[in-house]
């Protein structure tokens, strides 16, 4: 199973296939936001040596996304690549995965449902303010789309840099997710690949 999904070129600039010099800006931008964030909810104060770390990531990660085949996709804001990061997976629905699912917090009960013309109903989580840790901090902004396809968690999660403009840009987020597809690589005898219907 690949991920597929439409993404405005005007807005966004994918992170997921770009190799060396090509798209180096973005990438790194996008890993040194991540890495900062996850350093701030657990509380570790930013290092000098951390810059370095991003850029090192940056690096890998287009032969990590590639090796990943198709199971990863990610993105990140054009103008401002410090602002937004989104990434949508596609992970195989084990037992594991569905008992973590089932002892997520609370905080994320509260969704919504989304559609997608491509996978059907699923169900999105927004958490423009999110709950402080034992040490007074709030992590970042972020939203989460889910689809259960009863093999596969398809999952498209944003984390955004900017409490105040996260309404903003959220809605080319739901974009991106409205467009969001997998293609299996089957082929019937000589018949070509398999048409995929929409759920109806």
């Amino acid at each position: 199973m690949r991920l597929l999904a439409d993404a405005d070129p005007a807005r966004w600039i994918p992170v997921t296939g770009s190799l060396g010099l090509r798209g180096r800006r973005h990438r790194r931008a996008a890993i040194g936001m991540l890495l900062g964030q996850a350093g701030a909810s657990v509380g570790a104060a930013p290092r000098p040596g951390s810059g370095f770390g991003a850029w090192a990531l940056s690096q890998a990660a287009p032969f990590l996304l590639r090796r990943a085949d198709g199971r990863v996709l990610v993105w990140t804001w054009k103008a401002e690549p410090e602002l937004i990061v989104a990434m949508a997976t596609a992970q195989e629905l084990t037992p594991h995965l569905r008992t973590a699912r089932a002892m997520m917090p609370m905080e994320y009960d509260d969704t919504e449902e989304f559609r997608n013309p491509y996978l059907g109903a699923g169900e999105r989580l927004v958490v423009p303010l999110p709950p402080k840790d034992v040490s007074g901090r709030s992590g970042p902004p972020f939203a989460t789309y889910t689809w259960d396809t009863g093999s596969h968690l398809i999952t498209l999660q944003a984390v955004c840099a900017d409490r105040e403009r996260f309404g903003v840009v959220l809605p080319a987020v739901d974009e991106i997710a409205r467009t969001l597809r997998t293609a299996d690589a089957l082929t019937t005898g000589e018949a070509g690949p398999v048409l995929r219907l929409p759920p109806t």
